[in-house]
C-alpha cells in the first residue's frame, strides 16, 4: 500500500473517531436551553492533501496537516506539518504562459519537509487572518530520482480568509482563502535547479486555498 492511501485511510479514521466521540454541552438561555460546543482543538488539512492521485508530472505529492489551540474568542496558534514535492518553481504565476508548463520546469524534483508554526485572528464574524512559518528541509533530485544536493528553506505565508461551520454543531468546518507566501530564506540551490529559480520572484501572490477540518 503506498503512502497516498495509507494518508488518506489515517484521515478518514481519524474523522470517523472524532465524529463518534462528540461532546455535546447544554447551556441555559432565557428563552430555554441551547446546545453548544466547547471545542479547544482543530485539526485540518489543505484540499491538495487529497488531490495526489492526478497527472504524475505535475503530482506535488503534498501533504500537510495543522492542529489548531484556541486560546480565545479570536486567537488560535498552532503547529503545522507539511511534506511535498516540487516539479517547477513555486514563484511562477497562475496567470503566466509558463504555469504548469514543461520548459519551465526543475531538471528533476525537490522534496522539502518541514515543521511549523501558526497564529489566527478572527477580524469579523467568520473572517480571520493568519500566518504561517515553516522551515523547511530540502532534498534535490535529478531526473533519474537520485539526491544531489541538500538545503534549507525559511517559507511562510499570509492568509486572509473565511471560517465556514458545517452541521448544526459546526464540529466540522470548511475555510476558503486566499494566501501570499513568500520564502526569504534558499540555501544550497544547485546550479542546475538555481537557473529556473532565478527567473522568478521568492513570492507567490493570490494562492486560493480550501482547509477543511474538525474540531476536538
Amino acid at each position: 500500500m503506498n503512502f497516498d492511501k495509507i494518508y488518506l485511510i489515517a484521515v478518514l479514521l481519524f474523522a470517523c473517531t472524532a465524529a463518534y466521540g462528540q461532546d455535546t454541552s447544554v447551556e441555559s438561555s432565557g428563552s430555554g436551553t441551547v446546545a453548544t460546543n466547547k471545542y479547544k482543538f482543530a485539526v485540518f488539512t489543505p484540499w491538495l492533501s487529497f488531490s495526489n492521485f492526478g497527472n504524475p508530472k505535475t503530482n506535488t505529492h503534498h501533504y500537510e496537516i495543522l492542529v489548531r489551540r484556541q486560546l480565545s474568542g479570536k486567537d488560535a496558534v498552532g503547529i503545522k506539518v507539511a511534506t511535498w514535492k516540487l516539479f517547477a518553481p513555486m514563484g511562477i504565476p497562475l496567470w503566466n504562459a509558463q504555469f504548469l508548463q514543461e520548459s519551465a520546469f526543475y531538471p528533476g524534483r525537490l522534496r522539502e519537509s518541514g515543521v511549523g508554526i501558526t497564529y489566527q485572528r478572527r477580524l469579523w464574524k467568520g473572517v480571520f487572518a493568519a500566518l504561517e512559518v515553516l522551515p523547511l528541509l530540502t532534498t534535490y533530485l535529478d531526473e533519474a530520482g537520485e539526491s544531489i544536493g541538500s538545503g534549507f528553506k525559511l517559507y511562510s505565508s499570509y492568509h486572509l480568509g473565511y471560517h465556514v461551520p458545517l452541521f448544526k454543531t459546526g464540529r466540522f468546518f470548511i475555510e476558503p482563502q486566499v494566501h501570499l507566501n513568500y520564502w526569504p530564506v534558499n540555501t544550497n540551490v544547485p546550479q542546475s535547479f538555481k537557473r529556473e529559480e532565478s527567473k522568478w520572484n521568492n513570492y507567490f501572490f493570490l494562492e486560493p486555498n480550501l482547509y477543511l477540518g474538525m474540531k476536538f
